[in-house]
């Protein structure tokens, strides 16, 4: 009875993460009028920040020999158990058991399920994350929540610290039998809603086989509702499976029910790269191509030392002298490089967003709340300082609370701008202590926000001046002795902060002054 009970409440987790990143409100696709590009309209995490699936550039690489090979418990399930097998119109996904788990992380992280993404017959490549713009034949999501803290996915999945997701590659290569195990069940599950019970295996065999090299970052769902709550793994070495595999996957399902007269084809369901802002890839490797430069992780410790004096105001000495002392917490922005020009200066509705101009949302009095929402509402209990290393959000709750005060300042139609601005110093905080992170702007201003006015804007016009020396070139990281190759690095970055604007957050942040209006 207790078994019987147990996977009873796995399908029944499994089936609500489904309803919750499926059909979260609004119908969506990855293509068309209800494509990636419009998610956000609907489901405005989507249009935030801390964003999933990204590109791993070399130049966001930072290698922390401090990772450890991933540990997996129990994935050697019994034949005699069973799974439960679904098509739920945007991918295959397959059932696991909880007592499943990945045991190298600081928390117990709990298995839920497992999905696929992948391309089509005509254009194969089909994988979520690219490593230095490859795309890889598909990639496998082994979904996994933060049991420590929640009793099942449902309680974790919009949590700061809720999900685990281990990243599988996927290329075109040699047979895999185990991955047959998965794809000798497709005729039964070829239409959305279907679903079936199928004889578990050793799920430890559809990863590769080194566990010890992988990537490791911040980010998010890569489906609606793009809740930032996900820690990321993604294995270096992909699996390989063949030919036949590969087309039994893309052509033989439908994301439409079996009742539609037109069945539609379940294929290039994945997500395109999102912008890395200031976030950057941790890697538990160094050898390979390309890594030859990579740039070792500024260690935690210096990390709290920064956060600490930020939090003080005694940061540095605000003259030319300490210019030298400067730490490397200014981050990229918003990406780095110029393929995010174009893609950062539209909006979800392809509508051109204001340079350099933060919305101005008024309430009913006249009181301004926009730059600093965060600050001025009911809101600062979410992102005060109060807990700052400790805390974590709860996305749903925190987008019914913005979107109250936004109908009351009758700005609905801000609620991607206002979320980014409540959520965003405080995931960026939490990732740079993490060493997942550069410290960018927006938080350093929320740290130094208890000081006085005239205090807070002479650090602005020194940080803003900060980052004209980085993009001249001088070594300013002298604080950090890890960081002595980074001044083309940083040159770029203070590039791409300058020109390129973000998704409704244009970069250089306004200063103090330019706040109200």
């Amino acid at each position: 009875m207790r078994i019987l009970h147990l996977q009873a409440s796995t399908l029944l987790q499994v089936l609500y993460f489904m309803t919750v990143t499926a059909s979260h409100g609004a119908k969506w696709t990855y293509m068309g009028p209800e494509g990636e590009h419009h998610w956000s309209k609907h489901y405005p995490y989507c249009g935030g920040t801390f964003q999933s699936p990204i590109d791993f550039e070399t130049e966001l690489l930072r290698y922390d020999p401090t990772l450890e090979p991933i540990e997996v418990r129990n994935y050697n399930l019994s034949t005699h158990e069973q799974l439960t097998l679904s098509n739920n119109g945007h991918s295959v996904q397959l059932s696991l058991p909880p007592r499943m788990h990945i045991s190298s992380l600081p928390h117990h992280y709990s298995a839920a399920q497992l999905h696929l993404h992948w391309g089509s017959p005509s254009q194969p490549e089909g994988s979520e994350h690219t490593i230095n713009g490859k795309r890889f034949t598909a990639e496998m999501h082994v979904v996994h929540f933060n049991s420590d803290k929640y009793p099942n996915v449902s309680m974790a999945v919009d949590k700061s610290d809720g999900l685990a997701v281990l990243g599988i590659l996927i290329e075109i290569g040699e047979f895999h039998p185990t991955f047959n195990q998965l794809l000798k069940y497709l005729n039964g599950i070829k239409y959305k809603d279907q679903r079936i019970q199928v004889p578990a295996f050793n799920i430890r065999d559809l990863l590769p086989a080194r566990l010890d090299e992988y990537y490791r970052y911040d980010g998010s769902l890569t489906t609606p509702p793009c809740y930032p709550s996900v820690l990321w793994t993604v294995f270096r070495n992909p699996i390989s499976i063949s030919q036949k595999q590969f087309m039994a996957l893309a052509a033989g399902v439908f994301s439409s029910s079996e009742q539609e007269s037109v069945p539609v084809p379940l294929n290039r369901n994945y997500r395109n790269p999102q912008n890395p802002e200031d976030r950057i890839v941790l890697v538990s490797f160094q050898e390979g191509r390309g890594l030859h430069g990579t740039i070792t992780v500024t260690p935690p410790f210096l990390r709290r030392q920064i956060v600490q004096r930020l939090l003080t105001g005694d940061l540095f000495d605000l003259d030319d002298g300490g210019l030298s002392r400067v730490p490397p917490i200014l981050g990229r922005g918003p990406g780095a490089g110029k393929k995010w020009a174009n893609h950062n200066s539209q909006n979800s509705g392809g509508q051109a967003v204001p340079k350099q101009k933060w919305p101005r949302l008024k309430a009913a009095d006249g009181a301004s709340f926009g730059p600093t929402l965060w600050k001025n509402s009911q809101i600062a209990s979410h992102v005060g300082k109060s807990g700052l290393f400790e805390g974590r959000l709860c996305y749903s709750s925190l987008q019914q609370k913005v979107s109250r005060q936004l109908k009351k300042a009758h700005a609905q139609d801000q609620l991607v701008e206002a979320l980014w601005e409540v959520v965003f110093p405080k995931l960026n905080l939490r990732s740079y202590l993490a060493c997942r992170s550069d410290l960018a702007l927006p938080t350093v201003r929320f740290l130094l926000g208890g000081h006085p006015i005239d205090e807070t804007t002479e650090v602005d016009r020194f940080l803003m001046k900060a980052l004209y020396r980085q993009e001249q070139g001088p070594a300013l990281h002298q604080l950090d002795p890890t960081v002595t190759k980074q001044t083309g690095h940083h040159r770029h970055q203070a590039t791409a902060q300058k020109n390129t604007p973000s998704v409704a957050r244009p970069y250089p942040l306004p200063l103090g002054w330019e706040w109200e209006d």
